[in-house]
């Protein structure tokens, strides 16, 4: 937490300043500005230029001197007058970029003719005609006080923090060490990413071997780069000592408290090792009796408790509805052939009398084969949704295999059996259904009376029937005429 604050602050202070030096540079640049538009009618006035000249160094701290130079290089004004420059033809890096240029520049440091180490701001001036006549120009001496100086230069502290300011070639603008200002700094990684215009925070070892915590920001205006530090054994000084008077404290008063801890624990731990002695037996009839018998008597004991109840709910719920799933097909919802067997006997120990529809879809392997199986499915999805529709709510929808179905009417006569095949036939045949069109079922129906014991021979019947229907073209409802001796009768026949 140390670390990371303070590398949080040194990012701050460092974006504070960058943003400090950058508002400079504006203003710098705007008095510049403004001098230039006002000597663009006055370059063969001396004593304007000259005024000029003495305005700008000696009307804030922005510059340690101030020039003004033709296009030749000339220095046409120049304050202060010590410097001896008027008349002169500068050579500097500066001069030389500002005529090249001829725009708004932030040179890097360079060693000016009267031996300074100097960072040099100037602006163009052009004629009304758009002619350019030279340049206004401030410096900077990075080894003097000016306002950039002590804005960025003076902010270190006894515990070893201080800030520094590099160029985009890594040279050395502002150090706690003057010595250093001027000096080429390869192999930083905070310099180089903050060069390139990042701002950010970072731990290194810097080029003296001092292990630093680091927070960076970018003045975009100048290409400079702004780094505020702090060495990380400064940030981590303190903490061994209060550590140290944390672990004695708190030893002593665990000495003391461990007697009653040690009770509070029993306590609190009894009802959740009797909730935890029972979670492995929730298959068991009387693990819901102990469960309820707990005492849980704090209010995450009771939370817990609740939780395994409900989870001997769910899991008795799941289990009824795995039963369900295993007599249920999962395309259409019906009961599977393994439910139908389950209902028939149900009927068949109740002595309950009911009526069997047995039905397919006509030519359904052509709709396989034509358009492929995923419409296949949907053609069985939707008459599937048809058989809803068109039956009793006590009816049983079956899914038997494939595209074969059956219902169940439960005190369903033969009568009302046909009635509702004949509505589900008329119904599936005026459907459209996408891909395939319009489909045609046919029906197989039967009675059952309520001594029946044979459910295979109920079942044959109904099949039969079907079968009956399709040999007669399909998309019909065939009965049988006398219910189970429909079958019977077609045996001694065949026999």
């Amino acid at each position: 937490m140390l670390i990371h604050n303070t590398l949080e602050s040194n990012r701050v202070y460092a974006a504070k300043l960058a943003d400090s030096a950058g508002q400079f540079f504006d203003s710098a640049k705007q008095q510049l500005s403004y001098s230039a538009g006002l000597m663009a009618g006055h370059v063969d006035d001396a004593a304007t230029l000259q005024a000029e000249a003495e305005r700008l160094y000696r009307q804030t701290d922005s510059f340690n001197s101030a020039v003004i130079v033709n296009r030749y290089g000339q220095v046409l004004a120049a304050s202060p007058d010590s410097l001896r420059l008027k008349g002169a033809r500068l050579d500097s890096p500066g001069a030389r970029q500002a005529l090249q240029e001829r725009c708004p520049l932030i040179t890097l440091p360079y060693l000016s003719a009267s031996n300074n180490l100097v960072v040099s701001l100037s602006y163009p001036i052009f004629s009304a005609d758009n002619r350019y006549l030279g340049y206004v120009g401030g410096a900077l001496y990075l080894r003097e006080k000016n306002i950039l100086n002590a804005l960025l230069g003076e902010h270190y502290y006894n515990d070893g923090s201080y800030l520094y300011v590099v160029d985009s070639d890594r040279h050395l603008i502002c150090h706690l060490t003057p010595e250093r200002v001027g000096e080429v700094v390869n192999d930083n990684p905070v310099i180089e990413a903050v060069i390139q215009g990042k701002a950010g925070v970072q731990r290194l070892v810097n080029s003296q071997g001092v292990d630093m915590l680091a927070g960076y920001a970018p003045v975009p205006a100048a290409g400079w780069g702004v780094v505020a530090q702090r060495p990380t054994a400064a940030t981590l000084a303190e903490l061994d000592d209060k550590m140290l008077a944390i672990f004695i404290r708190a030893l002593l008063f665990t000495l003391v408290t461990l007697p009653l801890i040690w009770f509070f624990a029993a306590l609190i731990s009894k009802p959740l090792w009797q909730l935890a002695s029972n979670a492995h037996r929730m298959d068991s009839d009387e693990v819901h009796h102990h469960i309820t018998g707990i005492h849980s008597w704090y209010y995450e004991a009771a939370k817990l408790k609740r939780a395994l109840l409900r989870g001997i709910g769910l899991l008795h719920e799941k289990i009824s509805q795995l039963n369900i799933d295993s007599l249920t097909d999962s395309m259409t919802g019906l009961l599977n052939h393994r439910g139908m067997q389950v209902s028939l006997e149900k009927y068949r120990e109740k002595q309950q009398p009911f009526s069997i529809i047995a039905l397919d879809i006509d030519h359904f392997k052509a709709i396989n084969d034509n358009h492929g199986h995923d419409v296949g499915d949907r053609v069985i999805k939707s008459l599937a949704r048809l058989m809803r529709d068109n039956s009793r709510e006590t009816d049983l929808l079956c899914r038997s295999g494939g595209e074969e179905f059956m219902i169940l009417l439960p005190d369903g006569s033969l009568d009302i059996a046909v009635q509702i095949a004949e509505r589900l036939r008329a119904c599936t045949e005026s459907q459209a259904i996408p891909d395939v069109g319009r489909i045609t079922i046919s029906l197989g129906i039967t009675h059952c009376p309520p001594d029946i014991e044979n459910l295979k021979l109920a079942l044959k019947i109904a099949d039969m029937a079907l079968y009956e229907a399709k040999k007669q073209g399909r998309n019909r409802v065939v009965r049988s005429p006398d219910g189970l001796r429909f079958v019977t009768a077609g045996q001694k026949k065949s026999t």
